[in-house]
Protein backbone atom coordinates (compact mmCIF):
# COMPACT_ATOMS: atom_id res chain seq x y z
CA UNK A 1 0.00 0.00 0.00
CA UNK A 2 1.69 3.59 -1.17
CA UNK A 3 2.12 6.17 1.38
CA UNK A 4 0.34 9.64 -0.08
CA UNK A 5 -0.34 13.08 1.10
CA UNK A 6 -3.90 14.12 2.32
CA UNK A 7 -5.42 17.60 3.45
CA UNK A 8 -8.63 17.44 5.50
CA UNK A 9 -11.20 19.08 7.59
CA UNK A 10 -11.88 18.27 11.02
CA UNK A 11 -14.13 19.55 13.73
CA UNK A 12 -13.55 19.32 17.77
CA UNK A 13 -14.30 21.03 20.41
CA UNK A 14 -11.33 21.46 23.29
CA UNK A 15 -10.63 23.56 26.18
CA UNK A 16 -8.29 26.19 25.23
CA UNK A 17 -6.40 27.93 28.48
CA UNK A 18 -6.75 31.43 27.77
CA UNK A 19 -4.18 34.09 29.26
CA UNK A 20 -6.81 35.56 31.77
CA UNK A 21 -8.07 32.10 32.81
CA UNK A 22 -4.16 31.00 33.39
CA UNK A 23 -3.33 34.43 35.24
CA UNK A 24 -6.41 33.54 37.47
CA UNK A 25 -5.48 29.76 38.38
CA UNK A 26 -2.27 31.28 39.60
CA UNK A 27 -3.25 33.60 41.55
CA UNK A 28 -5.86 31.40 43.17
CA UNK A 29 -2.97 29.09 44.63
CA UNK A 30 -0.89 31.96 45.58
CA UNK A 31 -0.39 32.58 49.69
CA UNK A 32 -0.32 36.05 50.65
CA UNK A 33 3.07 36.99 50.60
CA UNK A 34 3.51 35.08 47.16
CA UNK A 35 0.68 37.73 45.81
CA UNK A 36 2.31 40.26 47.52
CA UNK A 37 5.27 40.23 45.82
CA UNK A 38 3.28 39.36 42.60
CA UNK A 39 1.14 42.54 42.71
CA UNK A 40 4.09 45.06 43.66
CA UNK A 41 5.82 43.38 40.78
CA UNK A 42 2.95 44.38 38.50
CA UNK A 43 2.89 47.76 39.97
CA UNK A 44 6.29 48.12 38.73
CA UNK A 45 6.14 46.62 35.54
CA UNK A 46 2.99 47.81 34.16
CA UNK A 47 2.81 51.89 34.35
CA UNK A 48 -1.06 51.84 34.13
CA UNK A 49 -1.73 50.36 37.83
CA UNK A 50 -1.91 52.75 40.53
CA UNK A 51 -1.99 52.22 44.39
CA UNK A 52 -4.52 54.14 46.00
CA UNK A 53 -3.68 56.09 48.49
CA UNK A 54 -3.64 55.06 51.96
CA UNK A 55 -3.64 51.40 50.81
CA UNK A 56 -5.43 48.41 52.62
CA UNK A 57 -3.93 49.05 56.23
CA UNK A 58 -6.07 52.48 56.31
CA UNK A 59 -9.22 50.72 54.70
CA UNK A 60 -12.53 50.69 57.30
CA UNK A 61 -13.58 47.42 58.33
CA UNK A 62 -16.48 47.68 56.21
CA UNK A 63 -14.55 47.34 53.02
CA UNK A 64 -13.62 43.59 53.86
CA UNK A 65 -15.65 41.10 51.92
CA UNK A 66 -19.03 40.88 53.61
CA UNK A 67 -20.14 36.85 53.31
CA UNK A 68 -23.89 37.36 52.20
CA UNK A 69 -22.82 40.40 49.82
CA UNK A 70 -19.90 38.70 48.03
CA UNK A 71 -21.92 35.49 47.59
CA UNK A 72 -24.90 37.18 46.57
CA UNK A 73 -23.29 39.30 44.14
CA UNK A 74 -21.08 36.19 42.73
CA UNK A 75 -24.02 34.60 41.97
CA UNK A 76 -25.64 37.67 40.39
CA UNK A 77 -22.43 37.89 37.92
CA UNK A 78 -23.35 33.83 36.75
CA UNK A 79 -21.39 31.94 39.46
CA UNK A 80 -18.30 32.95 38.18
CA UNK A 81 -15.44 30.51 39.38
CA UNK A 82 -11.37 30.70 39.17
CA UNK A 83 -12.17 28.98 35.98
CA UNK A 84 -14.55 31.66 34.76
CA UNK A 85 -14.44 33.71 31.17
CA UNK A 86 -12.03 36.36 30.14
CA UNK A 87 -13.19 39.83 31.04
CA UNK A 88 -14.53 42.02 28.18
CA UNK A 89 -11.64 43.89 26.58
CA UNK A 90 -14.32 45.78 23.76
CA UNK A 91 -14.04 43.03 20.50
CA UNK A 92 -10.79 43.62 18.83
CA UNK A 93 -9.59 46.57 21.36
CA UNK A 94 -10.16 49.41 18.43
CA UNK A 95 -11.66 53.23 18.93
CA UNK A 96 -14.83 53.92 19.80
CA UNK A 97 -17.50 56.00 17.78
CA UNK A 98 -15.61 59.02 19.25
CA UNK A 99 -12.43 57.78 18.77
CA UNK A 100 -11.53 56.42 22.29
CA UNK A 101 -10.40 53.04 22.56
CA UNK A 102 -13.27 50.61 23.90
CA UNK A 103 -11.58 49.02 26.50
CA UNK A 104 -10.52 52.28 28.30
CA UNK A 105 -12.72 53.04 31.53
CA UNK A 106 -14.28 56.01 31.30
CA UNK A 107 -13.10 58.78 33.47
CA UNK A 108 -14.54 59.54 37.02
CA UNK A 109 -17.07 61.88 37.72
CA UNK A 110 -15.81 65.35 38.61
CA UNK A 111 -12.20 64.65 36.95
CA UNK A 112 -11.45 66.86 34.05
CA UNK A 113 -10.90 65.90 30.51
CA UNK A 114 -8.26 66.18 28.04
CA UNK A 115 -9.78 68.49 27.05
CA UNK A 116 -11.75 70.82 29.70
CA UNK A 117 -10.55 73.47 31.29
CA UNK A 118 -9.76 73.55 34.95
CA UNK A 119 -11.72 75.83 36.97
CA UNK A 120 -10.80 79.11 38.77
CA UNK A 121 -9.10 78.33 42.06
CA UNK A 122 -8.81 74.57 41.11
CA UNK A 123 -4.80 73.23 41.98
CA UNK A 124 -3.07 72.62 39.07
CA UNK A 125 -0.13 70.06 39.59
CA UNK A 126 3.55 71.23 38.45
CA UNK A 127 4.99 69.87 35.62
CA UNK A 128 8.26 68.56 35.53
CA UNK A 129 10.47 71.79 34.58
CA UNK A 130 8.60 73.51 37.13
CA UNK A 131 9.79 71.51 39.84
CA UNK A 132 12.67 73.80 42.22
CA UNK A 133 14.20 70.65 42.72
CA UNK A 134 17.09 72.61 44.25
CA UNK A 135 14.84 74.26 47.17
CA UNK A 136 13.59 70.41 47.66
CA UNK A 137 16.85 68.63 48.21
CA UNK A 138 17.94 71.69 50.32
CA UNK A 139 14.86 71.18 52.51
CA UNK A 140 15.11 67.80 52.75
CA UNK A 141 18.82 67.05 53.70
CA UNK A 142 18.93 70.73 55.55
CA UNK A 143 21.51 72.53 53.39
CA UNK A 144 24.10 69.67 53.99
CA UNK A 145 25.21 66.35 52.77
CA UNK A 146 24.61 64.04 55.07
CA UNK A 147 22.23 61.21 55.81
CA UNK A 148 18.48 61.96 56.06
CA UNK A 149 16.67 63.05 58.77
CA UNK A 150 14.40 60.71 60.70
CA UNK A 151 11.99 63.51 61.82
CA UNK A 152 11.10 67.04 61.74
CA UNK A 153 13.15 68.23 65.08
CA UNK A 154 16.02 66.67 63.27
CA UNK A 155 17.17 63.71 64.60
CA UNK A 156 19.63 62.03 63.03
CA UNK A 157 19.79 58.00 62.26
CA UNK A 158 21.76 56.01 64.78
CA UNK A 159 23.31 52.72 65.14
CA UNK A 160 21.40 51.78 68.13
CA UNK A 161 18.22 52.19 65.75
CA UNK A 162 19.38 49.54 63.29
CA UNK A 163 18.26 46.30 63.69
CA UNK A 164 21.44 43.57 65.10
CA UNK A 165 21.23 40.20 63.34
CA UNK A 166 22.67 37.67 65.11
CA UNK A 167 25.88 36.13 64.34
CA UNK A 168 25.07 32.52 62.85
CA UNK A 169 26.81 29.42 63.25
CA UNK A 170 29.26 29.74 60.91
CA UNK A 171 30.64 33.61 62.15
CA UNK A 172 30.30 32.39 66.15
CA UNK A 173 32.89 28.97 65.31
CA UNK A 174 35.05 31.53 62.92
CA UNK A 175 35.17 33.83 65.84
CA UNK A 176 36.48 31.11 68.43
CA UNK A 177 39.13 29.73 65.79
CA UNK A 178 40.25 33.19 65.25
CA UNK A 179 41.14 33.27 69.25
CA UNK A 180 42.22 29.77 69.48
CA UNK A 181 46.01 29.11 69.25
CA UNK A 182 45.51 27.01 65.98
CA UNK A 183 47.99 28.32 63.44
CA UNK A 184 49.32 27.28 60.32
CA UNK A 185 47.67 24.06 58.71
CA UNK A 186 45.43 23.10 61.42
CA UNK A 187 44.00 26.79 61.38
CA UNK A 188 43.01 26.31 57.52
CA UNK A 189 41.21 22.63 58.19
CA UNK A 190 39.26 23.75 61.05
CA UNK A 191 37.77 26.18 58.96
CA UNK A 192 37.23 24.26 56.42
CA UNK A 193 35.29 21.89 58.85
CA UNK A 194 33.67 25.06 60.27
CA UNK A 195 32.30 25.62 56.36
CA UNK A 196 31.01 21.88 56.01
CA UNK A 197 28.45 22.26 59.02
CA UNK A 198 24.84 22.34 58.45
CA UNK A 199 22.38 23.90 60.22
CA UNK A 200 22.37 21.83 63.31
CA UNK A 201 25.99 21.92 63.83
CA UNK A 202 27.01 18.78 62.25
CA UNK A 203 29.77 17.70 60.16
CA UNK A 204 29.02 16.62 56.80
CA UNK A 205 32.41 15.84 54.94
CA UNK A 206 34.65 12.63 56.09
CA UNK A 207 38.38 13.50 57.51
CA UNK A 208 39.72 11.51 54.61
CA UNK A 209 38.01 14.44 52.32
CA UNK A 210 39.21 17.39 54.74
CA UNK A 211 42.66 15.65 54.43
CA UNK A 212 42.54 15.67 50.87
CA UNK A 213 40.92 19.47 50.35
CA UNK A 214 43.10 21.53 52.72
CA UNK A 215 45.36 19.45 51.91
CA UNK A 216 47.09 18.29 54.99
CA UNK A 217 47.35 14.52 56.56
CA UNK A 218 44.74 12.48 58.10
CA UNK A 219 46.07 13.30 62.13
CA UNK A 220 46.10 16.95 61.67
CA UNK A 221 42.50 16.48 60.12
CA UNK A 222 41.84 14.82 63.15
CA UNK A 223 43.72 17.20 65.50
CA UNK A 224 41.37 20.19 63.78
CA UNK A 225 38.19 18.65 64.44
CA UNK A 226 39.02 17.62 68.33
CA UNK A 227 39.72 21.40 68.19
CA UNK A 228 36.40 22.33 66.09
CA UNK A 229 34.71 19.87 68.93
CA UNK A 230 35.92 21.51 71.98
CA UNK A 231 34.41 25.46 70.59
CA UNK A 232 31.06 26.46 72.13
CA UNK A 233 27.80 25.11 71.92
CA UNK A 234 28.60 21.62 73.25
CA UNK A 235 28.37 18.94 70.44
CA UNK A 236 28.82 21.08 67.18
CA UNK A 237 31.33 19.60 64.72
CA UNK A 238 29.94 15.83 65.52
CA UNK A 239 29.39 13.01 62.99
CA UNK A 240 26.84 11.39 64.75
CA UNK A 241 23.56 12.01 66.85
CA UNK A 242 25.59 9.23 69.30
CA UNK A 243 28.44 11.34 69.47
CA UNK A 244 26.79 14.63 69.89
CA UNK A 245 25.35 13.29 73.11
CA UNK A 246 28.63 12.30 74.36
CA UNK A 247 30.42 15.32 73.50
CA UNK A 248 27.75 17.49 75.29
CA UNK A 249 28.32 15.06 78.19
CA UNK A 250 31.55 14.70 78.72
CA UNK A 251 31.68 18.83 78.75
CA UNK A 252 28.78 18.68 81.23
CA UNK A 253 30.58 15.91 83.09
CA UNK A 254 27.57 13.36 83.17
CA UNK A 255 29.31 10.88 80.98
CA UNK A 256 28.64 8.03 83.08
CA UNK A 257 30.01 4.70 81.97
CA UNK A 258 26.01 3.39 81.99
CA UNK A 259 25.34 6.87 79.65
CA UNK A 260 28.61 5.93 76.97
CA UNK A 261 26.68 2.16 77.05
CA UNK A 262 23.16 3.45 76.64
CA UNK A 263 24.21 6.57 73.90
CA UNK A 264 26.50 3.68 72.31
CA UNK A 265 25.60 0.93 71.84
CA UNK A 266 21.50 0.79 73.18
CA UNK A 267 20.42 3.79 71.63
CA UNK A 268 17.81 2.55 69.61
CA UNK A 269 16.27 0.06 72.27
CA UNK A 270 16.00 3.56 74.64
CA UNK A 271 12.81 4.51 72.46
CA UNK A 272 11.41 0.92 72.12
CA UNK A 273 12.09 -1.25 75.28
CA UNK A 274 10.16 0.25 78.33
CA UNK A 275 13.23 1.23 81.60
CA UNK A 276 11.86 -1.94 83.18
CA UNK A 277 12.86 -4.15 80.76
CA UNK A 278 15.70 -2.32 79.83
CA UNK A 279 17.43 -2.50 83.58
CA UNK A 280 17.12 -6.22 83.52
CA UNK A 281 18.98 -6.45 80.33
CA UNK A 282 21.84 -4.12 81.99
CA UNK A 283 21.92 -5.35 84.92
CA UNK A 284 21.11 -2.50 86.41
CA UNK A 285 18.97 -0.71 89.22
CA UNK A 286 15.86 0.82 87.61
CA UNK A 287 16.44 4.34 89.46
CA UNK A 288 19.71 4.69 88.07
CA UNK A 289 18.62 3.81 84.26
CA UNK A 290 15.84 6.31 85.05
CA UNK A 291 18.26 9.01 86.47
CA UNK A 292 20.49 8.38 83.08
CA UNK A 293 17.38 8.57 80.67
CA UNK A 294 16.27 11.70 82.10
CA UNK A 295 20.02 13.34 81.42
CA UNK A 296 19.95 12.39 77.81
CA UNK A 297 16.73 13.42 77.39
CA UNK A 298 18.03 17.07 78.41
CA UNK A 299 20.56 17.14 76.24
CA UNK A 300 20.43 19.03 73.12
CA UNK A 301 20.21 16.49 69.76
CA UNK A 302 20.60 20.08 67.46
CA UNK A 303 23.16 22.34 69.13
CA UNK A 304 23.44 24.31 65.93
CA UNK A 305 19.74 25.40 65.62
CA UNK A 306 20.02 28.12 68.44
CA UNK A 307 22.50 29.94 66.05
CA UNK A 308 20.03 30.08 63.04
CA UNK A 309 19.53 33.35 62.10
CA UNK A 310 16.85 32.49 59.24
CA UNK A 311 13.69 35.15 59.47
CA UNK A 312 10.83 33.22 60.92
CA UNK A 313 8.01 33.46 58.17
CA UNK A 314 5.01 34.50 60.36
CA UNK A 315 1.26 32.99 59.23
CA UNK A 316 -1.44 35.94 58.74
CA UNK A 317 -5.15 34.42 57.82
CA UNK A 318 -6.75 35.05 54.13
CA UNK A 319 -10.26 34.99 55.72
CA UNK A 320 -11.94 35.89 59.36
CA UNK A 321 -14.37 33.89 60.54
CA UNK A 322 -16.34 35.78 63.50
CA UNK A 323 -19.60 35.19 65.52
CA UNK A 324 -22.08 38.08 65.23
CA UNK A 325 -25.70 37.82 66.83
CA UNK A 326 -25.44 33.60 66.50
CA UNK A 327 -24.56 33.65 63.17
CA UNK A 328 -21.16 32.98 61.96
CA UNK A 329 -19.68 35.83 59.24
CA UNK A 330 -16.68 35.03 56.89
CA UNK A 331 -14.60 38.32 55.90
CA UNK A 332 -11.61 38.46 53.64
CA UNK A 333 -8.33 39.59 55.19
CA UNK A 334 -7.08 42.49 52.16
CA UNK A 335 -4.64 43.99 54.85
CA UNK A 336 -1.33 44.70 53.58
CA UNK A 337 -2.10 44.13 50.06
CA UNK A 338 -2.23 47.17 47.62
CA UNK A 339 -5.68 48.50 46.60
CA UNK A 340 -5.03 48.73 42.40
CA UNK A 341 -6.51 51.39 40.26
CA UNK A 342 -6.21 52.65 37.26
CA UNK A 343 -3.76 55.71 36.58
CA UNK A 344 -5.84 58.62 35.38
CA UNK A 345 -3.41 60.00 33.82
CA UNK A 346 -2.54 56.93 30.67
CA UNK A 347 -6.58 57.01 30.89
CA UNK A 348 -6.66 60.67 29.37
CA UNK A 349 -4.03 59.92 27.89
CA UNK A 350 -5.52 57.50 25.65
CA UNK A 351 -9.51 59.30 25.67
CA UNK A 352 -7.21 62.42 24.18
CA UNK A 353 -7.43 60.51 20.50
CA UNK A 354 -4.31 61.23 18.28
CA UNK A 355 -3.11 63.66 19.17
CA UNK A 356 -1.02 62.81 22.38
CA UNK A 357 0.19 59.59 20.98
CA UNK A 358 1.15 57.87 18.21
CA UNK A 359 0.11 54.33 17.07
CA UNK A 360 3.35 52.26 18.74
CA UNK A 361 2.58 54.04 21.41
CA UNK A 362 -1.09 53.87 21.36
CA UNK A 363 -1.33 50.10 21.09
CA UNK A 364 1.30 49.88 24.22
CA UNK A 365 -0.66 51.58 26.20
CA UNK A 366 -3.78 49.79 25.29
CA UNK A 367 -1.87 46.60 25.52
CA UNK A 368 -0.93 47.75 29.58
CA UNK A 369 -4.21 49.11 30.20
CA UNK A 370 -5.89 45.28 29.45
CA UNK A 371 -3.60 43.59 31.50
CA UNK A 372 -4.30 46.23 34.17
CA UNK A 373 -7.69 44.88 33.85
CA UNK A 374 -7.49 41.59 33.73
CA UNK A 375 -4.94 41.69 37.20
CA UNK A 376 -7.78 43.74 38.78
CA UNK A 377 -10.69 41.23 38.00
CA UNK A 378 -8.48 38.26 38.60
CA UNK A 379 -8.23 39.22 42.32
CA UNK A 380 -11.33 40.09 42.92
CA UNK A 381 -12.18 36.90 41.77
CA UNK A 382 -10.12 35.11 44.09
CA UNK A 383 -11.06 37.12 46.47
CA UNK A 384 -15.08 35.97 45.94
CA UNK A 385 -13.98 32.44 45.78
CA UNK A 386 -11.52 31.97 48.67
CA UNK A 387 -14.64 33.41 50.52
CA UNK A 388 -17.38 31.14 48.53
CA UNK A 389 -15.05 28.08 49.80
CA UNK A 390 -15.13 29.46 53.52
CA UNK A 391 -18.31 30.11 53.45
CA UNK A 392 -19.39 26.89 52.72
CA UNK A 393 -17.05 25.19 55.26
CA UNK A 394 -18.35 27.32 58.05
CA UNK A 395 -21.76 26.01 56.96
CA UNK A 396 -20.75 22.50 57.15
CA UNK A 397 -18.90 22.36 60.14
CA UNK A 398 -21.06 25.28 62.38
CA UNK A 399 -20.68 22.18 65.19
CA UNK A 400 -16.73 22.29 65.14
CA UNK A 401 -17.41 26.35 65.74
CA UNK A 402 -19.52 25.86 68.86
CA UNK A 403 -18.35 22.86 70.15
CA UNK A 404 -14.85 21.77 69.74
CA UNK A 405 -12.70 19.08 67.81
CA UNK A 406 -15.59 16.27 68.98
CA UNK A 407 -17.73 17.51 66.83
CA UNK A 408 -15.91 17.91 63.49
CA UNK A 409 -17.88 16.32 60.62
CA UNK A 410 -16.06 14.47 57.81
CA UNK A 411 -15.67 16.80 54.87
CA UNK A 412 -14.01 16.43 51.56
CA UNK A 413 -13.01 18.54 48.55
CA UNK A 414 -16.23 17.15 46.29
CA UNK A 415 -19.01 18.19 49.13
CA UNK A 416 -17.78 21.84 49.06
CA UNK A 417 -17.82 21.86 45.31
CA UNK A 418 -21.19 20.62 45.08
CA UNK A 419 -22.32 23.33 47.82
CA UNK A 420 -21.12 25.87 45.79
CA UNK A 421 -21.10 25.31 42.16
CA UNK A 422 -17.47 24.86 41.34
CA UNK A 423 -14.85 22.33 40.17
CA UNK A 424 -12.93 20.27 42.74
CA UNK A 425 -9.98 21.22 41.24
CA UNK A 426 -10.79 24.44 42.28
CA UNK A 427 -11.47 24.22 45.90
CA UNK A 428 -7.96 22.10 46.14
CA UNK A 429 -6.29 25.38 44.93
CA UNK A 430 -8.30 27.93 46.84
CA UNK A 431 -7.43 25.77 50.53
CA UNK A 432 -3.89 24.82 49.40
CA UNK A 433 -1.54 27.32 51.81
CA UNK A 434 -4.45 29.21 52.90
CA UNK A 435 -5.01 29.64 56.46
CA UNK A 436 -8.25 30.78 58.32
CA UNK A 437 -8.60 32.61 62.02
CA UNK A 438 -11.67 30.96 63.69
CA UNK A 439 -13.35 31.25 66.91
CA UNK A 440 -11.26 27.71 67.90
CA UNK A 441 -7.51 29.59 66.63
CA UNK A 442 -5.71 29.91 63.90
CA UNK A 443 -6.31 26.65 61.80
CA UNK A 444 -5.64 25.67 57.65
CA UNK A 445 -8.36 25.29 55.15
CA UNK A 446 -6.92 21.89 54.88
CA UNK A 447 -8.01 20.99 58.54
CA UNK A 448 -11.71 20.85 58.00
CA UNK A 449 -11.05 17.89 55.14
CA UNK A 450 -10.81 14.05 56.90
CA UNK A 451 -12.24 11.09 56.15
CA UNK A 452 -15.19 9.09 57.32
CA UNK A 453 -15.33 6.77 59.58
CA UNK A 454 -18.61 4.55 60.34
CA UNK A 455 -20.47 3.80 63.35
CA UNK A 456 -23.12 2.20 64.52
CA UNK A 457 -25.71 4.78 64.92
CA UNK A 458 -25.28 5.33 60.74
CA UNK A 459 -23.78 8.66 61.01
CA UNK A 460 -20.15 8.97 60.16
CA UNK A 461 -17.24 10.61 62.29
CA UNK A 462 -13.92 12.29 61.44
CA UNK A 463 -10.78 10.63 61.76
CA UNK A 464 -10.10 14.11 63.66
CA UNK A 465 -12.36 13.51 65.79
CA UNK A 466 -11.39 9.70 66.72
CA UNK A 467 -7.63 10.62 67.18
CA UNK A 468 -8.86 13.22 69.57
CA UNK A 469 -10.70 10.56 71.91
CA UNK A 470 -8.00 8.03 71.37
CA UNK A 471 -5.73 10.89 73.07
CA UNK A 472 -8.08 11.42 75.69
CA UNK A 473 -8.65 7.89 76.68
CA UNK A 474 -4.64 7.37 76.83
CA UNK A 475 -4.41 11.05 78.74
CA UNK A 476 -6.99 9.14 81.10
CA UNK A 477 -5.24 5.93 81.81
CA UNK A 478 -3.92 4.54 84.61
CA UNK A 479 0.03 4.57 84.30
CA UNK A 480 0.15 1.52 85.87
CA UNK A 481 -1.53 -0.48 83.65
CA UNK A 482 -2.04 1.24 80.46
CA UNK A 483 -4.24 0.35 77.25
CA UNK A 484 -3.22 -1.56 74.60
CA UNK A 485 -4.34 -0.85 70.95
CA UNK A 486 -7.19 -3.55 71.37
CA UNK A 487 -8.12 -2.08 74.22
CA UNK A 488 -8.58 0.74 72.97
CA UNK A 489 -10.33 -0.42 70.12
CA UNK A 490 -12.61 -1.80 72.03
CA UNK A 491 -13.30 1.09 74.11
CA UNK A 492 -14.10 2.86 71.04
CA UNK A 493 -16.34 0.14 69.50
CA UNK A 494 -18.38 0.87 72.92
CA UNK A 495 -18.98 4.38 71.93
CA UNK A 496 -20.11 3.40 68.28
CA UNK A 497 -16.84 3.59 66.37
CA UNK A 498 -15.47 0.57 65.07
CA UNK A 499 -12.20 0.85 63.80
CA UNK A 500 -9.61 -2.17 63.73
CA UNK A 501 -6.81 -2.36 66.17
CA UNK A 502 -4.14 -1.32 63.33
CA UNK A 503 -6.18 1.32 62.41
CA UNK A 504 -5.90 2.92 66.06
CA UNK A 505 -2.11 1.69 66.20
CA UNK A 506 -1.92 3.78 62.62
CA UNK A 507 -3.98 6.66 64.36
CA UNK A 508 -1.62 6.72 68.08
CA UNK A 509 1.40 6.80 65.93
CA UNK A 510 0.82 10.20 63.76
CA UNK A 511 -0.60 11.68 67.39
CA UNK A 512 3.62 10.90 68.57
CA UNK A 513 2.42 8.55 71.25
CA UNK A 514 4.52 5.29 72.52
CA UNK A 515 3.33 2.06 72.33
CA UNK A 516 1.64 0.61 75.33
CA UNK A 517 4.82 -1.06 76.98
CA UNK A 518 6.82 2.22 76.87
CA UNK A 519 3.85 3.98 78.74
CA UNK A 520 3.78 1.55 81.48
CA UNK A 521 5.25 2.70 84.93
CA UNK A 522 5.83 0.99 87.97
CA UNK A 523 3.01 2.00 91.26
CA UNK A 524 4.89 4.33 93.24
CA UNK A 525 6.40 6.45 90.26
CA UNK A 526 5.24 8.66 87.62
CA UNK A 527 5.92 8.92 83.76
CA UNK A 528 9.70 11.11 84.00
CA UNK A 529 11.10 8.60 86.82
CA UNK A 530 10.34 10.82 89.90
CA UNK A 531 9.03 9.24 92.92
CA UNK A 532 5.66 10.09 93.75
CA UNK A 533 4.98 11.93 96.47
CA UNK A 534 4.14 10.01 100.16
Amino acid sequence: MALEQKLSLKLSQRLVMTPTLQQAIKLLQMTRLELQDVVNQELVANPVLDEEEGGADEAPAADGVDSAAETSQGKDDGRESAEGSEPADGGDGGDGGDGVPADVPPAPPGEPGPDEVPPPGAQVSETFEQIDFEAYFEDYMDGTASAPRMSEEGEEFSLENRADVPPGLDAHLAEQLGVSEATGVLREACAFLIGNLDSDGYLRVTLEEAAEAVPCSLEEAELALSLLQSFDPAGVGARSLAECLLIQARAADVATPLLVELVTQRFADLGSKAPQVLARQLNVPLEELTQTIEVIRKLDPKPGRRYDSSRTIYVEPDVAVEKVDDEYVVRFNDDGLPRLRVSSYYRRLLQAGGLALDGEGRSYLREKMRAAQWLMKSLDQRKRTIVRVAESIVRKQRDFLDYGVAHLKPLILRDVAADIGMHESTVSRVVSNKWMSTPRGLLPMKFFFHSAIACSDGEDVSSLAVKGKIRTLIEAEDPAHPLSDARLSELLAREGIRIARRTVAKYREELHIPSSSVRKVEPGRVRGGSEEPS
